[in-house]
């Protein structure tokens, strides 16, 4: 019994091993198969996979496809000029504004939105094609915030004019922790229009996400913008009310701004949009001793205050003001509520969208004048603002001017405050302390940044 046995299991092991032996050779050869793809490119986005197997001569032969997106993009573009003059037309006519609207959002927007997305197959490609992961990318999900973070190399592969081999853009470090707001912000058609969300832009930057990322979408204007006033007009003129979209405030025009009305939707600066108390600013003396004059200022260094910056919330009077005494102010705003940006621009001045959060964008060294009003609060944290007091500082020349305007805050909070304004040992010229309520004082000061041969 034991003896029949031995031929049948020795025969059984024989064909356990040939049936090892033969599936380690399919594993070996679908592993080189595999091998033999991925080289080719079937696993990645390879667009030279058939020539690697028909050669150059054999793809699309008699066929260019970039003749073909040519020739459609120069169908569209015209359709698209078409439609455009079409629209234009109709909004001559208010019987067809129902067949404009349609036409615009049904037609016109897909038309133009299938032409950038035509044009992007045309683009170069963007660096080598591997995207090298970053930490802070794996962050986000959303493909154009990814694509925005990647570090940028050189096409050239040398330094560039900067002196680095590679280009990475910013975003603030907050962004991280507003993820879904980013996300939305960034969700938009590439070349086509953006959404009319620079509200949810100001909330991320004021909430730490700045900078924020750059996007490649067309920014929404009013559709009916009229050409800006005469320079000589515009600085003491309300700007028309169809050169802003109002969509996301609570007014609807520039006369609703008035410090009059409870629902005007702003709480800094009330009255500011009214120009004929804005025009008494800075020029006439009040009841007050810590309203300063801008002659006044401008005595104390008479002929060097050629360009400064207004760090505060206004519409950009100190700025008009100073823009008749041949001096250039940027105004920093943010649209608290009200359109501040907009009517700075037109009224033909400089604004600057900036936050408490960020590093000034100048040189240092080189403004003549820092006057800040409305701003800065006793509400403010003291190392913040110990930060903000360093960058003026960096910002403004030796022999330039601080201007400290109305600033105020609680009595017992007033010694804390004169301290950090103090700390830089600025030369005094003037320094006044005034009540502003029972429980509240007024500081004004005019401070000269000294000379540091260091």
């Amino acid at each position: 019994m034991g003896r029949s046995c031995f031929p049948r299991c020795g025969f059984a092991r024989i064909i356990a091993w040939l049936q090892l032996v033969l599936g380690i050779l399919v594993i070996v050869v679908s592993i080189s198969s595999l091998f033999r793809f991925y080289s080719a490119g079937f696993f990645v986005h390879n667009e030279d996979i058939c020539r690697h197997f028909y050669g150059p001569k054999d793809v699309y032969q008699g066929f260019d496809i970039n003749d073909r997106i040519a020739e459609v993009l120069t169908t569209i573009e015209n359709l698209h000029k078409k439609l455009e003059m079409n629209l234009q037309q109709m909004e001559k006519s208010k019987t067809r504004l129902e067949y404009k609207n349609y036409l615009e959002v049904e037609v016109l927007r897909p038309v133009y939105s299938a032409y950038t997305a035509l044009k992007q197959l045309r683009l170069p490609k963007i660096g080598n094609g591997t995207v090298k992961e970053e930490s802070l990318i794996d962050t986000f999900t959303t493909e154009e915030i990814r694509k925005y973070i990647a570090p940028k190399e050189n096409r050239i592969g040398k330094i560039n004019f900067y002196g680095t081999e590679k280009i990475y853009n910013t975003i603030g470090h907050a962004c991280v922790l507003m993820k879904k707001e980013l996300e939305e912000y960034m969700d938009y058609d590439i070349g086509s229009y953006c959404k009319d969300d620079w509200n949810l832009a100001q909330k991320l930057m004021v909430n730490g996400c700045d900078p924020l990322p750059q996007r490649r979408c067309l920014t929404r204007a009013s559709k009916v913008y009229q050409k800006p006033y005469p320079i000589n007009e515009s600085l003491w003129k309300l700007p028309d009310d169809r050169n802003v979209r109002w969509g996301n405030y609570q007014c609807r025009n520039f006369g609703c701004l008035s410090g009059k009305n409870p629902k005007r939707g702003y709480t800094k600066c009330i009255g500011c949009f009214e120009m004929e108390k804005e025009k008494l600013k800075w020029v006439t003396n009040t009841s007050l001793q810590v309203d300063f004059l801008i002659r006044d200022v401008l005595a104390i260094k008479p002929g060097q205050i050629r360009i400064g910056l207004d760090y505060g919330v206004g519409t950009g009077t100190f700025a008009a003001r100073m823009r008749e005494l041949n001096v250039t102010i940027v105004s920093t705003a943010l649209n608290l509520g009200a359109p501040f940006n907009e009517i700075i621009a037109l009224r033909g001045l400089i604004p600057l969208y900036a936050t408490l959060n960020q590093r000034l964008p100048f040189f240092d060294n080189t403004m003549d004048l820092i006057h800040t009003t409305g701003f800065l609060d006793g509400w403010i944290d003291l190392l913040l603002m110990d930060f903000i007091i360093f960058d003026w500082d960096r910002v403004l020349r030796p022999g330039g001017l601080l201007w400290i305007d109305r600033f105020f805050c609680n009595k017992k909070d007033m010694e804390d405050y004169t301290y950090m304004f103090q700390q830089l040992r600025y030369k005094k010229h003037k320094w006044v302390i005034a009540p502003k309520s029972q429980h509240q004082v007024y500081l004004s000061a005019v401070l000269e940044k000294p000379p540091r041969a260091i």
